[in-house]
């Protein structure tokens, strides 16, 4: 039988524990959930600026982080992108 290894533990993707997921995105989301109330509550002066960087913090984050993700794919004809 041609059976292949097993993928050690370290190696694989899954092994990562929830926690070690989970605390980046709620950082961008409770940024988010600040922005938002900050844009709703304060109209005016440090409320608006504050809106504005905590709103583009996430959409930077995103930007980034799928440019990051095309740089690595290969691209449809199989070659380097």
């Amino acid at each position: 039988m041609n059976a292949t290894p097993p993928i050690p533990p370290s190696l694989s993707s899954a092994s990562r524990a929830p926690v070690a997921v989970w605390p980046w995105p709620m950082a961008l989301g409770l940024l988010t959930v600040f922005g938002l109330l900050s844009a709703l509550l304060g109209q005016h002066g440090v409320w608006l600026a504050l809106s504005w960087i905590t709103l583009s913090v996430p959409l930077v984050v995103t930007l980034a982080c799928l440019i990051r993700a095309w740089r690595r794919a290969p691209s449809v004809k199989g070659g380097p992108s």
